[in-house]
């Protein structure tokens, strides 16, 4: 008797023949490692990898650096953030060029540390520039509930904190599918996933090594073909249906949800978290009476076309000319986890 022997992941993609598949790369680390591992290399041409909204530095709109640069110079405030945020073009400048002004830009490497900062620093204001999705929220919560804890009144968060779900809708039909990134869902746990895939959004999710995508890629093409709606959870080393729940709790304490721009989408309903009432006085807007504000973006660049899937990097007319990562037009090309970066530096001609 002759066994049948079982396709490995990479038999699988490589043996598709049908019709036109587009898979989003949610993660700007899944965009980073695939091409690394050089996977779009292998893939074939009727499946398109395509990246979206997953790096939280290129999704935070151009309004949010706008009120990060008026914090520091209008107000003398000591902005505390994360690297990628310092060279982001605002409407008139970045905060680098905030700091060539005289505005005193601290680079930090977690919420914690600009808490500590400003513990040490009692004659600054200090104001932490709090991006990203659920992953790093509630490092940021952490650092408002200590401070609040020891009375700390010169710490607060400017914020831009946004959730996955209420995107992936927003991008319903952008994609037949999602590759979800793990590190986001095993805060979340994957009860979400499985709400989306009855509302007709598919996805898997995924870790980062060659494995782990490869398997996530095979999945999603074997349900594809398929059909119908589906989610599959592919990390479940890591990930849990429960997710982590003292990492929910404390950012349910802390935040509330509340209506929130990205970059390319638009103002998306109860897709960012913001500081509850009973945490107000950590909150800059509130503190420092901040206008509105409307950001412009430069109408050369194309980060929003590019976060939706309409278009590859390499379809800008600026990139690798105009914009480059000494020079950036826009976030997607700053952003270590951003598309436009991965393209440069890997090849923007690379399949995919």
């Amino acid at each position: 008797m002759v066994e049948n022997k079982r396709k490995t992941a990479k038999e699988i993609i490589e043996a598709y023949n049908g019709p036109k598949l587009r898979i989003m790369e949610v993660c700007g680390t899944h965009t980073h490692e695939i091409f690394k591992l050089g996977i779009r290399n292998i893939i074939p041409e009727d499946i398109e990898l395509i990246s979206g909204p997953g790096c939280p530095v290129c999704v935070t709109p151009v309004g949010f650096i706008d009120e990060a640069t008026m914090l520091a110079l209008d107000h003398n405030v000591t902005i505390c953030t994360f690297g990628d945020l310092v060279r982001v073009p605002g409407s008139e400048m970045s905060l680098a060029g905030a700091r060539s002004k005289g505005a005193k830009v601290q680079i930090v490497y977690s919420p914690i540390d600009a808490y500590e900062y400003a513990s040490e620093h009692l004659d600054e204001q200090v104001v932490f520039l709090s991006v990203g999705f659920e992953t790093t929220t509630p490092a940021s919560c952490l650092s408002v509930k200590k401070a609040k804890a020891v009375g700390l009144k010169n710490f607060s968060l400017l914020t831009a904190n946004k959730t996955m779900p209420s995107a992936y809708k927003a991008l319903k039909g952008s994609a037949d599918a999602f590759l979800y990134p793990g590190h986001v869902y095993a805060i979340v746990g994957t009860k979400l996933c499985e709400s989306l895939a009855c509302e007709g959004v598919s996805g898997v999710i995924t870790g980062f090594t060659a494995k782990e995508i490869m398997t996530a890629l095979a999945v999603v093409i074997t349900k594809l073909q398929e059909g119908g709606s589906f989610f599959k959870n592919c990390y479940p080393r890591v990930v849990t249906p429960e997710g982590s729940k003292v990492a929910k709790a404390i950012v349910a304490e802390i935040m509330e949800d509340c209506d929130s721009e990205w970059r390319g989408l638009g103002v998306i309903e109860n897709s960012g978290l913001k500081l509850k009432e009973e945490y107000k006085e950590f909150d800059a807007r509130i503190k420092f009476h901040l206008p509105e504000v409307k950001g412009k973006s430069n109408p050369a660049c194309r980060c929003g076309d590019v976060l939706q899937g309409k278009c590859k990097p390499s379809d800008c007319k600026v990139f690798g000319k105009g914009c480059t990562p000494l020079h950036p037009v826009g976030a997607c090309m700053v952003s270590n986890e951003g598309a436009c970066s991965a393209y440069y530096q890997y090849g923007g001609n690379i399949n995919g």
